[in-house]
């Protein structure tokens, strides 16, 4: 779980950390993520065979890990395919909620204090994910608000600069301040 949750905060800072890039997905990232889909339903149909052969509530774990496992693939690809901040938050939210429902499940075998303690930690681990998705969310806006203050500070600093020359030379350090700070 925690690799899953590695990949999509790198994967948000990296994309939410450039500056001001096209919010559109590359022409093969569709390839990629239909292929990641073909992918995910595949492994769930074999899960799902495999499971076929258990009853009673191994079976159920069975399905519900095979469930798990499509919603980790698709989810992450998606938000590799949209590419921004709200999608991989998103997508860690979901699968959050599949790893629940899949330790929920987990709880059902057992009874009495051991299954209300499972219930509990399933709960407690599903609030955790949801907290650090918020939490990463929030923090990643911080410092993409902070460039942004920053690159608005150094560029009036520049602007200032160029107050102390006069005419054409003047226009031209303002257009070269313009130019390197994307104004």
């Amino acid at each position: 779980m925690k690799t899953s949750h590695a990949f999509l905060l790198i994967g948000a800072a990296l994309a939410w950390g450039g500056s001001a890039r096209a919010q559109q997905p590359a022409p093969d990232a569709k390839a990629v993520y239909e292929q990641a889909r073909a992918t995910a339903e595949a492994n769930f149909k074999a899960a799902r065979a495999r499971c076929d052969l258990i009853a009673g509530n191994p079976h159920d774990l069975c399905m519900a890990e095979a469930r798990a496992a499509r919603v980790r693939i698709e989810e992450e690809a998606e938000a590799a395919y949209k590419n921004t901040l709200s999608a991989y938050t998103q997508a860690r939210m979901r699968i959050a909620s599949a790893n629940y429902d899949r330790d929920k499940v987990r709880c059902a075998s057992l009874t009495g204090n051991d299954r209300d303690v499972c219930m509990e930690q399933a709960k407690a681990t599903l609030i955790a994910a949801q907290a650090d998705a918020k939490a990463d969310r929030k923090a990643i806006e911080a410092r993409q608000d902070a460039r942004e203050d920053k690159l608005a500070a150094e560029y009036r600093v520049a602007l200032q600069k160029c107050d102390a020359y006069a005419g054409a030379v003047k226009d031209q350090c303002v257009s070269a301040a313009k130019t390197a700070f994307g104004r």
